[in-house]
């Protein structure tokens, strides 16, 4: 008796009796098939030049201090900073955005405007050796001041006004030390139109402003805030910063800053934030930024770390996900890997 039993030749599947109803010739998985059709049809691109890298820039000289909270991420002398970035562009990043870690900070910020300080040393530096690279530069005190705040205080009050005065100070010193674009992250009242008017009438008419439109009082900053040393010594920055549950503030916030002179908006964070992001473009159709902040970057590193998740393709699908939502311009910690993979 033969025991061998008929193989079905898996090769041709034929629809059985029962399968009769499906629509042929309607088949989504055909365009799923290979590496190259997929290639072909994908609908969202993530590119290199989309991207900005974050650089937190220190005083002293061969400093090289990686940040606890933010592996891969480093605390960088000037120097050492030019060396970052010419890696960096050699990965294919085009574009920075430099943070400031003082020497001296005091109760007014007073470094933020310090023609010496280390962002406007950087931005010389990186202006005479990369001529490719675009700069970008936070306007804000909080970096600066000794009691962590975006602003001058009165007893716990975060002035608005005088504030504003100090963020004008800070943009043009970083316009004169060769910033591209100043982005001030402060979300004082009025602080887009004080700045553009202080650069034009110091005629840095082709300096850019992107603004921190729509940041909104987050719990993702934590890691940013040990890289910055900027923690607040007391209270938090609600009065200030967006409430998370908003969004037609986001879309009001944003309208004016574009009134005020903003050539870019951006919305920090990002991933929490998608529908925002999505919204803005919509409906004002201008260059829009998102922010993957130092919470969400740390949060998948921490994972990969425990091999829970696959890191690139993870840090891929997030910052896709950001692209999908409508960002022109994505600033990550990841941006050299991304540029790397792409």
């Amino acid at each position: 008796m033969n025991d061998e039993r008929k193989v079905p030749d898996l090769g041709r599947q034929q629809p059985s009796s029962s399968q009769t109803h499906l629509n042929l010739r309607n088949r989504p998985r055909r365009l799923r098939q290979s590496a190259g059709i997929r290639d072909l049809t994908r609908e969202t691109r993530l590119s290199a030049d989309m991207l900005v890298y974050p650089l937190f820039i220190c005083e002293g000289t061969k400093i090289r201090r990686e940040i606890p909270s933010m592996p891969g991420i480093n605390q960088l002398s000037v120097d050492e900073a030019v060396i970052e970035v010419s890696s960096a562009i050699e990965d294919g990043v085009r574009a920075v955005l430099l943070f400031g870690l003082p020497a001296h900070k005091d109760n007014y910020g007073s470094s933020a405007s310090d023609p010496n300080a280390p962002v406007q040393k950087a931005i010389r530096a990186f202006r005479t050796q990369f001529e490719c690279l675009t700069i970008i530069t936070d306007v804000c005190l909080c970096e600066y001041t000794s009691h962590g705040h975006c602003g001058l205080l009165n007893g716990k009050q975060i002035l608005n006004d005088t504030t504003v005065t100090l963020l004008v100070d800070a943009a043009l010193s970083h316009a004169e030390s060769g910033a591209h674009v100043v982005a001030p992250s402060d979300m004082m009242d009025g602080r887009v139109g004080a700045i553009r008017t202080g650069l034009d009438q110091r005629g840095f008419h082709d300096v850019a402003i992107m603004s921190y439109a729509a940041k909104y009082c987050s719990a993702f900053y934590g890691p940013f805030r040990d890289a910055a040393d900027s923690a607040p010594a007391f209270g938090d920055r609600r009065t200030h910063q967006m409430d998370p549950a908003n969004t037609d503030e986001a879309l009001r916030e944003v309208a004016l800053d574009l009134e005020e002179g903003a050539d870019i908006v951006m919305v920090k964070p990002a991933m929490p934030y998608l529908d925002i992001i999505q919204r803005i473009k919509t409906q004002f159709q201008r260059p829009t930024a998102a922010y993957q902040v130092s919470g969400e970057y740390s949060m998948l590193k921490a994972a990969a770390q425990r091999n829970w998740i696959d890191e690139p393709l993870a840090m891929l699908e997030s910052l896709t996900a950001i692209k999908r939502a409508g960002a022109d311009i994505i600033i990550t910690y990841y941006a050299r890997d991304v540029a790397r993979l792409l």
